[in-house]
């Protein structure tokens, strides 16, 4: 007997302390989405890559607000999101520890300002998509004029630039048309 407690003391401790010492992840560890709004641009590329449909974003004209949100309750924490931001406004923690008391703790939120149209006047971007478009256009070099000259074209939604060259085509035929005729 005395033999057999000496071999248990040699062992030492197989299991650990958690809940009461904290558990120790390794390196890499997915756990817990953690988002900063600050970074956000709302361009919808992790709600449309998520598996377990957890992200999701809604729009609403009236308003002229779009709405991004995460449920946590459905997260399987596989890192897509992750993957496709561009601005890196979502990353993984190593957070695993997700017990709430109420199921409105596990939701995250943010709220993003719909951009108008400068032709319709309907908002259909968020502002700070249009915002992120021009400072990449900066950072890439071009000078702040040139930059300012392209902003009209982030600030027209797809249907009205759609409306507009379609237009401009017609007469750009009507012109190519009346030039053959007279020759």
């Amino acid at each position: 007997m005395f033999k057999l407690l000496k071999t248990i003391l040699k062992a030492g401790e197989a299991t650990v302390k958690y809940p009461f010492k904290p558990l120790e992840v390794c390196p890499g560890f997915r756990g817990k989405p953690k988002y900063d709004p600050a970074q956000c641009i709302a361009c919808a590329a992790c709600t449309s890559v998520c598996p377990a449909n957890a992200l999701t974003m809604e729009t609403d004209i009236a308003s002229g607000e779009r709405r991004w949100q995460l449920f946590l309750g459905r997260c399987i924490f596989c890192g897509r999101c992750e993957e496709v931001c561009p601005t890196r406004a979502i990353a993984l923690s190593e957070e695993f520890e997700m017990a709430v008391t109420q199921k409105a703790d596990l939701y995250v939120t943010a709220t993003f300002a719909l951009q108008e149209c400068r032709v319709c006047h309907q908002p259909f971007i968020a502002k700070k998509s249009v915002e992120y478009a021009m400072a990449l256009l900066a950072h890439s070099g071009l000078d702040d004029g040139a930059v300012e000259a392209l902003r009209p074209l982030f600030e027209t939604c797809p249907d009205c630039k759609r409306h507009q060259n379609l237009h401009a085509n017609r007469n750009l035929r009507l012109r190519h048309n009346t030039g053959r005729e007279n020759q």
